[in-house]
């Protein structure tokens, strides 16, 4: 190799250097995120690995290109002088500095969020203090630091002792044909390095996420290249003519009764009292952090983790189908007061100005007092524009206005949380409308000193595997959860309101990955444990209790809220009241993950179907079928069909609803 030019065979061996680097990251990360329970296919294993190295190639020869066609020019070349041998050594070091940092970033946001990283990680920027204050809460930054400080050093000496080793070599002087055909091929080489097939169309980001297994295309992305794909595609509008195309499947789905196709209207009147109307009885909504139904001894885990809130299931009415459209809580914030899915795709909907104007079903409660209570800031998310802005006279009690101590990032603890939303309540001089935002149950896990008698509990790995849970620590939380609820309904009780409010206990969405042996193959291997949550509606001296089955959305809580108590309402979104459908065709759930391409799908009574939003990777699973994990769409074309046109119509809509959903 040494008779090929000094910066061939420079370029060629940082090539190397920079592939068995990457590659090293991979495999580290399939190491440590790789699930027994659920084995990636070997013959996907091995694809993954493939499309991961022709990532690799594609990002090393980007950024290697500009050395190579500048490197050659006189007065450029690393080998002609002191000065342009620093600029290039400084712009190499800088550059895989970068990647490298990239790989650390994606391992701490997949363990986070079992999500490979995306554009979608610039909404942390939104919120730098708090998302910083968490890191640091969370993980060990100081010694991950020093890992990484000590990773590129190592790398930036090995680049400076490949740049010394390359000045030692003899440049051959080739000319003619030999020089041409030295520039040809390597040129040619780089060229099919950065297509990365033979076909027609080039490597795309998209295959890796063609193989079914979820853990297979996380191992295949590159982290960098991922990201930069993502970022060209975060804002999401609408498209009038895919919205005019569905409206009279939505409209039917809706049961809009003044259809209007023009105006694209789904306005549906409700003049009629709910059946509690009369008593104007509080209601009280409860988000709950990441509170996983496959986590509940409602949804059989074996650990008894919630005792309390179990004991509340049965005096309510549980939905056992219930899905939050989305994980993220700023999402769930969003679709549970619009009743529209969160369709942005990096932001969240709430941080964007352009559809701050929303009108809900929270001001049908006319005469009613408003509360919202959240433990940190309601800066968090841009979600005090939502809320203040369309809900007249509500009050917003957050960090600073408790005398509860801080406990970590998040603010208040929970139970604190619920101690103090309850000494507000119960001073309450008329019936009020109150939601109260948890957020403990969330990295770091901090259980506070002052927690009423709670006491942890310790089990070993594998029981804890088992069970759907990660760490003692998480198990804890989820138990302090509990605990918490616990304690509010005790407080409740002594201030004597309980007796006519409804309390709405949900989770905000559900922990993406595998659901513990209680839970359904399907759910942990197509990741609907990330949706699907508990859903209570607690009201005993109102509401007989009961258990249904009813497929159920966050979209659809207001509306159910407003059929059992509102004195009427409007509703204008994709809510429907659960307690009231018309028929099994409004039996569905639309789920969307927030991928650069949305993977949206549909849960219905007895399938589940999926695709990428340009209408690719479709999947239909038969789920009360005896094989619900096998892809049956050829089987079953036409409930696919059906499901898909439902799923697109949905998706569309709520794209445009966003900027038409204005105040009424």
């Amino acid at each position: 190799m040494q008779k090929l030019p000094r910066l061939l065979h420079f370029l060629i061996n940082l090539l190397l250097l920079d592939l068995v680097l990457l590659g090293l990251f991979r495999l580290a990360f399939w190491l440590w995120f790789k699930n027994p329970s659920d084995p990636v296919p070997t013959p996907d294993l091995l694809h993954s690995f493939y499309l991961g190295f022709k990532y690799d190639l594609r990002l090393v020869l980007i950024t290697i290109l500009p050395l190579f066609l500048l490197g050659g020019l006189r007065g450029l070349s690393p080998f002609e002088s002191r000065l342009m041998r620093n600029l290039w050594f400084g712009y190499l070091a800088a550059v895989f500095a970068v990647i490298i940092l990239f790989y650390f970033m994606n391992f701490g946001y997949y363990a986070y969020l079992h999500t490979p990283m995306d554009a979608t990680v610039l909404r942390f920027a939104y919120n730098f203090s708090t998302s910083m204050t968490m890191l640091w809460e969370t993980y060990p930054m100081i010694w991950i630091g020093l890992g990484l400080a000590l990773l590129i050093s190592g790398f930036v000496w090995l680049l400076h002792h490949l740049l010394w080793r390359a000045e030692t070599y003899a440049n051959p002087h080739l000319r003619g044909w030999r020089k041409a055909l030295v520039a040809t091929l390597s040129t040619l080489l780089l060229i099919f390095g950065l297509y990365g097939k033979f076909s027609w169309y080039p490597l795309r980001w998209s295959e890796a996420f063609a193989m079914p297994h979820a853990f297979a295309p996380a191992v295949a992305m590159n982290p960098v290249l991922y990201f930069l794909n993502t970022v060209k595609n975060r804002e999401v509008s609408f498209n009038i003519d895919a919205t005019r195309a569905s409206y009279p499947l939505l409209a039917d789905y809706l049961g809009v009764t003044d259809k209007n196709a023009t105006r694209l209207d789904y306005t549906r009147i409700i003049q009629t009292p709910g059946p509690l109307a009369a008593k104007r009885p509080n209601i009280v909504m409860v988000f709950l952090e990441s509170f996983a139904s496959y986590k509940t001894g409602l949804f059989g885990n074996p650990l008894n983790p919630t005792p309390h809130f179990d004991a509340l299931a049965r005096d309510a009415i549980s939905f056992s189908r219930y899905y939050a459209p989305h994980t993220g809580t700023a999402r769930s914030v969003w679709a549970a007061i619009t009743g529209i899915p969160d369709v942005e795709a990096s932001k969240t909907s709430t941080r964007n100005p352009l559809v701050v104007n929303q009108h809900t079903i929270v001001n049908a409660f006319t005469g009613y007092e408003k509360f919202y209570f959240l433990g940190g800031s309601a800066n968090w998310g841009n979600i005090r524009g939502l809320l203040q802005h369309n809900i007249p006279g509500l009050h917003v009690y957050e960090e600073g206005s408790y005398t509860s101590p801080r406990v970590d990032v998040w603010g208040i603890s929970d139970l604190d949380l619920f101690k103090e939303a309850d000494q507000v309540l119960a001073k309450a001089q008329q019936p009020f409308f109150a939601v109260i935002q948890t957020s403990g149950n969330h990295r770091p896990y901090t259980i506070p000193e002052d927690n009423h008698g709670f006491r942890l509990v310790k089990h070993d790995d594998q029981t804890l595997h088992d069970a759907g849970f990660m760490s003692n620590e998480e198990y804890n939380s989820f138990r302090f959860m509990d605990h918490s609820i616990g304690f509010f309904m005790q407080q409740a009780h002594k201030a004597s309101y309980r007796d006519n409010t409804i309390f709405v206990f949900y989770g905000d969405h559900g922990i993406t990955g595998y659901g513990g042996k209680q839970t359904p193959e399907f759910e942990s291997k197509y990741l609907l444990t990330g949706f699907h949550t508990p859903l209570l509606i607690y009201a005993p001296k109102l509401i007989p209790p009961r258990q249904l089955d009813t497929i159920a959305s966050e979209v659809d809580l207001l509306p159910t809220l407003a059929g059992l108590a509102a004195p009427g309402y409007t509703n204008t979104t994709l809510g429907r009241d659960l307690l009231h459908l018309r028929s099994a065709a409004q039996d569905y759930a639309f789920t969307i993950t927030h991928y650069s391409n949305p993977e949206i799908g549909l849960i219905g009574p007895d399938h589940y179907f999926r695709m990428y939003a340009d209408g690719s990777n479709k999947l239909l699973l038969a789920t009360a079928s005896g094989q619900p994990t096998e892809n049956v769409i050829d089987e079953q074309p036409g409930v696919a069909a059906q499901m898909e046109a439902l799923t697109r119509g949905i998706y569309e809509t709520a794209k445009y609803m966003r900027f038409h959903n204005g105040n009424q």
